[in-house]
């Protein structure tokens, strides 16, 4: 028995030994995790451009000239001479007003002037035998200034005539009812055979001038100094855009091809066919209710793209930055910390790069530190990058959509 035990106590330890051995093998067997597959992202170039400091506001359209067009005398309304809805020029006939009554008054005013001048003429005549009269005391001096003194009337009389017939010129003239303006016709708000009177507040038909238009809108009272001192320059380029786009007042940066004229670039979204124009005018007072200054702006409009009453997003260029950073604007994330974008290395792993933006307007942000030309960024996938995660660039977005200014 003690032989039995004393051979076990030998052998266990290396027993033991192997088990450990054994047990370190399996363990090695074990697979490794898989590693984590690369994120899908889209990513845009960080690209060098000129950057256009803007205003964004929303404005109305309204024409250059309104016209009420109204009969300055009354009558029958004998013709139409235009549809609704047509282009006119200035002084091109729109209505004719039955002329018979005004013809017969130029008529007896005529009349009554060829009576009158007669009877001047023999008064006259008669005054200048009685003056040479009087100074040989054949007829008083009384009944000679008499007779001049009737002439005298008889001239006025006459005068008066002369006057009579002028206005009867008028008013015949004025049966003929034409554009005081070159525009486009509204509503015919009378038709042939209706009575007309004349009166101011009765309208025939209204006149708008579209060609060139006019878009009036405000902007903040703060931004007066810069409009200022950028408006002593050059002309401020404008640009109007169909109402409806997500715009909101106020300072921001765009991004175009570099340019030192008056068609330096301000982007505004994809429309690049966008009405271009010229701010014309700035009010003389801020409105202390609303704290805002009203502007307007000209715009050449042949093709009838902006229509009187329609609401429409503004642009208006201050001034441009040339060799500005840009990216997308989806591009910029915000964190506790401030803005950061997130750059893709060479090795298609991603690092979180804290960045400074100055505006931005469109899908356009300008970055004034943190980022460098030519780096990629990510622009969608944000949600699933960590700092330091593989990437896979399922696509890459263009940096930014521009559009011309041009005055």
């Amino acid at each position: 028995m003690r032989r039995k035990v004393t051979a076990l106590r030998k052998i266990s330890p290396v027993r033991a030994l192997m088990s450990i051995a054994l047990g370190t093998l399996a363990a090695c067997s074990k697979p490794a995790p898989p590693a984590s597959p690369p994120v899908r992202v889209t990513v845009a170039r960080v690209r060098r451009g000129s950057a256009a400091r803007i205003i964004t506001a929303n404005g109305q359209v309204e024409p250059l000239e309104t016209a009420r067009v109204a009969a300055q005398v009354s009558g029958l309304v004998s013709e139409v001479d235009f549809h609704e809805g047509d282009a006119v020029r200035r002084g091109e006939v729109l209505f004719r007003i039955v002329p018979r009554p005004y013809a017969d008054a130029l008529a007896g005013a005529r009349a009554a002037l060829a009576r009158d001048e007669a009877v001047a003429g023999d008064a006259k005549r008669q005054a200048e035998r009685l003056q040479e009269l009087a100074k040989y005391d054949y007829v008083t001096p009384a009944e000679a200034g008499t007779q001049s003194a009737t002439a005298a009337a008889d001239a006025a009389t006459v005068a008066a005539d002369r006057a009579a017939i002028r206005k009867a010129q008028f008013d015949l003239d004025n049966t003929v009812v034409r554009a005081p303006i070159a525009g486009r016709t509204g509503s015919v708000l009378v038709r042939r055979g209706n009575l007309v009177t004349a009166d101011p507040s009765q309208a025939l038909v209204v006149i708008n001038r579209i060609d060139p238009i006019l878009v009036r809108f405000n902007v903040p009272a703060t931004t007066l100094p810069d409009l200022q001192s950028a408006g002593q320059v050059r002309p401020l380029p404008v640009l109007a855009e169909a109402a409806g786009r997500d715009t909101a007042s106020g300072d921001s940066a765009a991004a175009g091809p570099p340019s030192d004229s008056m068609s330096a670039a301000v982007v505004t979204g994809p429309d690049a066919d966008a009405p271009r124009g010229t701010l014309v005018f700035v009010d003389n007072a801020v409105d202390t209710a609303t704290g805002t200054v009203q502007l307007k702006a000209r715009f050449p409009n042949p093709g009838g793209q902006l229509w009187p009453g329609e609401f429409v997003s503004i642009a208006l260029q201050l001034s441009v930055q040339a060799n500005a950073l840009l990216v997308p604007s989806k591009a910029v994330q915000t964190g506790q910390q401030g803005p950061y974008a997130f750059v893709v290395q060479p090795d298609d792993r991603v690092v979180m790069r804290p960045i400074a933006v100055g505006g931005t307007v469109g899908d356009a942000t300008v970055v004034e530190r943190g980022l460098s030309d030519g780096e990629r960024v990510v622009t969608n996938g944000q949600a699933q990058v960590v700092a330091g995660a593989r990437v896979s660039i399922a696509g890459e977005d263009s940096t930014v959509r521009t559009a011309e200014a041009a005055p």
